[in-house]
């Protein structure tokens, strides 16, 4: 369960330029943020904004994913150039402080060694700073932000640890996202994502900046985050890539045609990250297919999926966990 609020001023004193303000909690994540941004920072378009949060994570709360906190305190600046009405760059520089802490479950001596206990060391605790540089390109033709039935959506993503901070490490993500108009009730939705990343020089990636595939934002029907490589408990650690697919048919409640808040779907999702040691592999994807609901209510919006999952891997500690019903109010950060 995801809970998120948010408070906008899009006129501060005046000025045009836009103030937020957004909570995020969930049982895993905790995120705070401010905002302020500048939308015609130049004549051109360009807009300059700036950012602060904190970001806390904690695993423990999840059965089948390794157990550790993070506690995220960033503050950061970023320009947006609009190239034209469908496509949009953006920069961004940012720098983070990270605190990270095993729970006691995970501190006991394990042979080999979890790649949180190798990172964080005998301790149990470490402290990182971060220089991050962040770029994007995105394209939005989509006909509308909640609703859209017909449109694309492609953004490819880069995040930088540079060598200015002790975490050096890169991250690229793709996304291509369309929407076709079957008919004036029925829409097809067609998603496809990937992401790989590692460390820079001799460094690994940093395992909570790990890719995680499974439930409500991926693959409908699989706990959170699970599916994917694992530890010799059987807990879920993330992988350096991810891919995912899903195929979703939109169409309106039956007998209530005219809600425009409302929308129901059927999908089949598929998808599961990699470590490091191994490629990508569709035979090592999970499949899932259900129905869901939609409902923008005056809260945010609500999204309820049932689902039932095709394939699954794994047996004993490592098979993967199942849950049929997810739900969620908001949208993460």
């Amino acid at each position: 369960l995801v809970l998120s609020g948010s408070v906008s001023q899009s006129n501060v004193f005046g000025t045009g330029n836009r103030l937020s303000a957004q909570i995020n909690s969930g049982s895993v994540n905790t995120v705070y943020s401010l905002s302020y941004t500048n939308p015609y920072y130049t004549i051109d378009g360009i807009s300059l904004g700036y950012d602060v949060y904190r970001r806390d994570v904690d695993s423990s709360s999840l059965d089948n994913v390794s157990e550790y906190k993070t506690s995220t305190i960033g503050a950061g600046m970023r320009f947006g150039l609009p190239i034209n009405e469908r496509d949009f760059i953006s920069f961004g520089l940012t720098y983070e402080q990270t605190s990270i802490s095993l729970v006691p479950d995970d501190l006991s001596d394990s042979v080999p060694a979890t790649q949180y206990q190798t990172f964080v060391g005998p301790t149990g605790k470490r402290d990182d700073d971060t220089l991050r540089f962040d770029t994007s390109w995105a394209r939005d033709t989509r006909n509308s932000f909640l609703f859209p039935t017909k449109g694309l959506f492609q953004r490819a993503a880069a995040e930088i640890g540079t060598p200015a901070g002790s975490l050096q490490y890169y991250k690229l993500s793709l996304q291509h996202q369309q929407f076709f108009p079957l008919s004036k009730s029925f829409t097809l939705m067609l998603n496809a994502e990937a992401g790989i990343g590692g460390g820079l020089g001799d460094e690994d990636l940093p395992f909570f900046k790990n890719f995680y595939v499974g439930g409500t934002s991926s693959v409908r029907g699989f706990e959170n985050g699970t599916l994917g490589p694992k530890d010799a408990n059987g807990d879920a650690i993330g992988g350096n890539k991810r891919m995912v697919a899903n195929a979703e048919l939109f169409f309106p409640l039956p007998g209530l045609k005219d809600d425009q808040s409302l929308r129901m779907s059927a999908f089949v999702d598929a998808g599961a990250a990699f470590g490091s040691d191994q490629q990508f592999a569709f035979d090592e994807l999970r499949y899932s297919a259900g129905v869901a609901i939609l409902w923008v209510s005056p809260l945010g919006p609500l999204k309820f999926s049932l689902a039932q999952p095709l394939v699954s891997k794994g047996s004993g500690l490592t098979e993967d966990q199942t849950e049929v019903f997810q739900f969620t109010l908001g949208n993460t950060f």
